[in-house]
């Protein structure tokens, strides 16, 4: 009983993760219509940029944390006006292969610049605190509940009180229409990349802290961010919040039947079981 409510612990500090980079690729895919493979890649990119601000300038977490935020934004802004721009008009498969190329060169870039080994933001070991059950977290575990459930409220907020949020909402559901009525389409695909870029450069900092960084951390959780999108429904941050949840108490809970390496493998079953069996996910809606 103790182990299968600490996997379900773990597992809901994974999905957290899952959920913050999953939002921003549903999000992507939601308006641009097309799955970006330099997703995780770009989330690496965030991570690292924090481990530049946090390790190597020595400033405090918070502002490492925010700055990382900033200048993923302002990298995946870049990317977009010089490769994803020209390509919009072009098929999705175009774009997609466009974004691998995009992954691969993030990658590179940051194994030229920090190498291939891994990093830490802080070393040594933190001791758990002990909380009912005998269900034991981290500080640090924590410190990734509090942060994912704050931004996932400032992210629900932007969406739905914001003009641009709802006008980002507006596209979502027909691009074509948006026009029309006068809404101003570059300007909302430019916010739509710099929340996706925030909340997925989040993601890596999280990922880091309770784990480790490396060069493919990002690329090794594409499949489970595909898969949170797909289960909660392609194109809804909002059902990508609950596959992201389920994806990573699923991975956890199934080490009590199969060895840890094979926790990718689950998240691609149950990608496959939902396009099978509701292809529309979870929150998604036919079209």
């Amino acid at each position: 009983m103790v182990l299968l409510l600490q996997l379900i612990s773990n597992g809901i500090i994974l999905g957290c993760i899952i959920a913050l980079g999953s939002i921003g690729l549903s999000l992507l895919y939601g308006i641009l219509k097309f799955g970006n493979f330099a997703h995780g890649d770009m989330m690496t990119l965030g991570a690292y940029f924090a481990f530049l601000f946090k390790v190597q300038l020595g400033m405090p977490m918070w502002a490492a944390f925010v700055l990382a935020m900033a200048l993923t934004a302002f990298v995946a802004i870049i990317v977009d006006q010089i490769i994803y721009k020209s390509l919009r008009k072009s098929d999705s498969i175009i774009l997609l292969i466009g974004s691998v190329g995009i992954a691969l060169i993030l990658r590179n870039f940051i194994q030229l610049i920090w190498g291939p080994q891994n990093h830490f933001y802080d070393k040594g070991i933190q001791m758990p605190i002990k909380l009912g059950l005998g269900v034991r977290v981290k500080p640090n575990q924590i410190l990734i509940l509090v942060v994912t459930v704050a931004l996932v409220i400032l992210a629900h907020l932007f969406l739905r009180k914001t003009k641009m949020g709802k006008a980002m909402r507006a596209m979502s559901d027909n691009m074509d229409l948006a026009k029309v009525t006068g809404i101003n389409t570059e300007q909302v695909i430019k916010w739509t990349w710099v929340l996706g870029a925030v909340l997925t450069a989040a993601a890596g900092i999280l990922l880091g802290i309770d784990t480790h960084l490396s060069p493919s951390m990002g690329w090794n959780l594409l499949l489970p961010l595909f898969a949170a999108t797909i289960l909660g429904g392609i194109g809804s941050p909002y059902g990508a919040m609950l596959g992201g949840l389920v994806i990573g108490v699923s991975q956890e809970l199934s080490t009590l039947i199969i060895p840890p390496t094979y926790k990718p493998g689950v998240a691609f079953l149950i990608m496959l079981l939902m396009l099978l069996i509701k292809p529309t996910g979870l929150m998604g809606r036919s079209v």
